[in-house]
């Protein structure tokens, strides 16, 4: 199944707008994991169970498990997810930007080792940098374009020859020429919703990938009235990311029910901005 389609599928049974990022630190583990490697997988897959009827996707991000020397964990989860929550999306969060034979072997890396739906990649090297991921035309590729960090002005807002900024470039390419398979989608944070709308306005059948809400001080309303275009037939998914304000909810042996009960308060959040 397209990564699209599962997206949509989810999305609507569950009623969600919601994906809960999979960032595991062994520091803010509960008491008995606390600072304990061995159970990152113990400690995601608890989250992963009892969330897993309120998100329309997950997403790990690959150097919480690979600084740890998790990778195998990582591999059990996504197998766990699989298994459990066969319907939800599973986005790797990588970053990749490399090409060629590198750029294949990532490829590899995401869609052959770890069978997730979709990637994080970033685009700035060009078309060659997400060439190799075409070739696995069900799979999602979502690049990133007006990322949430303070520092992404520095490139993503420069001004080119014809008038627009890089980001509003990027979001041309991969609602054109670059979305040779249809399923390409963009990153655009939620600490800049003016952007956010431009990227819509820009992209509007694009699945949107928005981090930023909760800890990082982005305006869940105003993410969704944002990017959410019920106007615009066949407008994109909207995929909004909380990560630490759902897994740490609590340090205490609740912490899944507190999980759990964060992000219904989120996912609720965002349906009441929706309307």
């Amino acid at each position: 199944m397209k990564f699209t389609d599962m997206l949509h599928a989810v999305a609507q049974r569950q009623q969600s707008m919601l994906c809960v990022g999979l960032d595991p630190e062994p520091s803010k583990f509960p008491a008995q994991w606390k600072g304990d490697p061995a159970h990152i997988f113990d400690f995601c897959a608890a989250i992963v169970d009892a969330t897993k009827d309120l998100v329309c996707a997950f997403k790990p991000q690959i150097a919480y498990f690979s600084a740890h020397r998790a990778e195998d964990q990582l591999e059990r989860l996504m197998a766990q997810i699989k298994r459990n929550a066969p319907d939800v999306p599973v986005i790797l969060d990588a970053k990749r930007g490399d090409i060629g034979s590198t750029a294949e072997q990532y490829a590899r890396e995401a869609f052959v080792r770890y069978q997730a739906d979709a990637v994080t990649l970033s685009p700035f090297m060009g078309f060659d940098s997400i060439e190799p991921y075409l070739s696995y035309v069900d799979k999602g590729l979502i690049l990133l374009c007006r990322t949430s960090n303070p520092g992404g002005s520095d490139l993503q807002a420069q001004r080119l020859a014809d008038g627009s900024l890089l980001y509003e470039h990027v979001a041309r390419l991969a609602a054109g020429a670059w979305n040779k398979t249809g399923q390409i989608g963009l990153v655009v944070g939620a600490t800049f919703p003016q952007e956010l709308a431009r990227v819509r306005e820009l992209a509007p059948t694009l699945p949107l990938l928005v981090p930023g809400v909760g800890a990082q001080g982005g305006d869940a309303v105003a993410t969704v009235k944002a990017a959410v275009r019920p106007e615009v037939p066949g407008c994109g998914a909207l995929i909004v990311n909380s990560s630490r304000a759902v897994l740490y909810a609590s340090a205490g042996e609740d912490f899944a029910q507190a999980a759990r009960a964060a992000a219904r308060q989120t996912r609720d959040a965002l349906n009441a901005a929706r309307g």
